[in-house]
């Protein structure tokens, strides 16, 4: 059985899954698929693209030059995509053994914040 993938490498390889992309839009990509949980420093993302580089999982797309500076967009390879489709598929089977659990449990034991939650305004 081959080790979880960790969520910074996971959320690196889902943006690229979109298209190929220079640092900052992958950055950006990363804050709104966390939904703003992750929120990646250029120097984490730089290493992390070197080492994802050094296995095959992403590769140099194209380079350009903006405002005088170089930008850089990596895009997925097949094997980044390969690794993301076998974490994907992990993923979707602990979650549907979770809620498979959840579902079998009784109900009086069960605590949902939506339901014991604070009463918002206006409906009280």
């Amino acid at each position: 059985m081959s080790k979880a993938m960790q969520e910074p490498t996971f959320l690196i390889l889902t943006a690229l899954a979109d298209g190929a992309q220079h640092g900052y839009g992958i950055i950006s990509d990363i804050d709104r698929i966390s939904g703003g949980r992750t929120r990646m420093r250029a120097g984490t993302l730089y290493a992390a693209l070197d080492r994802l580089q050094g296995e095959g999982l992403i590769a140099p797309d194209r380079e350009e030059v903006v405002d005088g500076r170089l930008r850089r967009y990596y895009r997925l390879t097949d094997d980044g995509a390969a690794a993301l489709a076998a974490e994907v598929d992990a993923l979707r089977r602990r979650t549907e053994v979770a809620a498979r659990r959840l579902a079998a449990r009784p109900a009086s034991t069960f605590f949902s914040p939506a339901v014991a939650g604070p009463t918002p305004e206006g409906l009280r």
